[in-house]
């Protein structure tokens, strides 16, 4: 992932869409000010920022990673609860695989009553 991940280079194509889409870029980035705005929020920023370690965890996104680990810790977040969502994010991951397993039994089950 190394070759492919650069913090500081890959930051730079945003041009292309500040060039291409400013109006789509202006409403995403207040739209995610929003989601994560420090103050007005039921749940507090520590947590938004937790929840958005794990989603990113599971949707696999070294870029999200990055940002939302570093802003959960400037919320307060400690490398205990990093370890945590990160664990919750994983069971989550495995917990789906194990649902949708069952999926290929009852598909499996199917294929046998309609073959015999």
């Amino acid at each position: 992932m190394s070759e492919l991940y650069d913090r500081e280079t890959d930051r730079t194509y945003t041009r292309v869409y500040k060039a291409e889409t400013p109006d789509i870029l202006k409403a995403f980035v207040e739209f995610d000010e929003a989601v994560f705005a420090a103050e007005g929020r039921e749940i507090p920023l520590k947590y938004r920022e937790l929840i958005a370690v794990a989603v990113a965890t599971t949707t696999q996104c070294a870029y999200c990673i990055d940002a939302h680990a570093q802003r959960a810790v400037k919320a307060g977040a400690s490398e205990a609860e990093l370890a945590e969502a990160s664990w919750v994010a994983t069971a989550l991951r495995a917990g789906g695989g194990f649902a949708h397993g069952r999926l290929a039994f009852k598909f499996g089950r199917e294929a046998a009553e309609h073959t015999h």
